[in-house]
C-alpha cells in the first residue's frame, strides 16, 4: 500500500451507479460504460411499466364485463 492511497477516490465493489455521484473523477471510457448501464436500467424500467400498464388493462377488461 502507497503512503496517499486514502486520496485515491475508490468505485463501488458492485458496480452500483449512485446518482448524484461526482463524476469527475470518472475516465471517459467509465463515463461512457455508466450511459450504458443506465440506458439499460432505463429501457428495463420501461419494460417493466409496459409489462403492468398490460395487466392493468387485462384485468380492467375483465371487470368491466
Amino acid at each position: 500500500m502507497g503512503l496517499f492511497d486514502e486520496d485515491v477516490p475508490k468505485k463501488p465493489a458492485s458496480g452500483a451507479i449512485t446518482v448524484g455521484e461526482d463524476l469527475s473523477t470518472l475516465s471517459e471510457t467509465d463515463l461512457a460504460d455508466r450511459i450504458q448501464a443506465l440506458s439499460d436500467e432505463i429501457n428495463r424500467t420501461r419494460q417493466e411499466l409496459e409489462q403492468r400498464g398490460n395487466i392493468r388493462n387485462a384485468a380492467n377488461s375483465i371487470f368491466q364485463k
